[in-house]
């Protein structure tokens, strides 16, 4: 008896599009982190990147729960002596509303070349124009609104 061990040429990776519009950052962040590892299919490897493709638009119609748009701070360094700069949340999803999502997503995957790997996967816009029509992305709802 063998075990057939499932490869990335045997798995289907597909194209899905998901409308981020009044839903909560978290929330969406860890089912998309959820399904570009590949943890949803009967064929998971950890160490593998058997996950599918996603597009998020209308990122800029995301929210916080709470007084988190406040108090959310995130943190970048210049890599010069006391370089560390902070903005909350209002200041950089007013900035750069798709690195918001970005960061929450990098925070939740693996460190390392497989991580790097799988960011490449996603593709993040504000507006709900993207160039992705060609690989006919189906339209998946990923959380629910409570």
């Amino acid at each position: 008896m063998t075990t057939i061990m499932a490869t990335k040429q045997l798995t289907e990776q597909r194209w899905y599009l998901v409308d981020a519009t009044d839903q909560v950052l978290g929330r969406l962040a860890s089912e998309l982190a959820k399904r570009l590892r590949g943890k949803n299919k009967a064929a998971f490897i950890p160490n593998d990147d058997v996950g599918d493709f996603f597009v998020v638009i209308n990122v800029d119609k995301i929210r916080l729960t709470g007084n988190k748009p406040e108090k959310k701070m995130y943190y970048r360094h210049t890599n010069h002596p006391g370089g560390i700069k902070g903005e909350n949340f209002i200041t950089l999803h007013g900035r750069a509303p798709e690195r918001v999502l970005e960061l929450a997503l990098k925070g939740m995957l693996p460190s390392g070349p497989l991580g790097r790997r799988l960011l490449t996967k996603i593709k993040i816009y504000s507006g709900d124009k993207h160039p992705h029509t060609a690989q006919k992305p189906e339209l998946v709802k990923i959380v629910e609104k409570k």
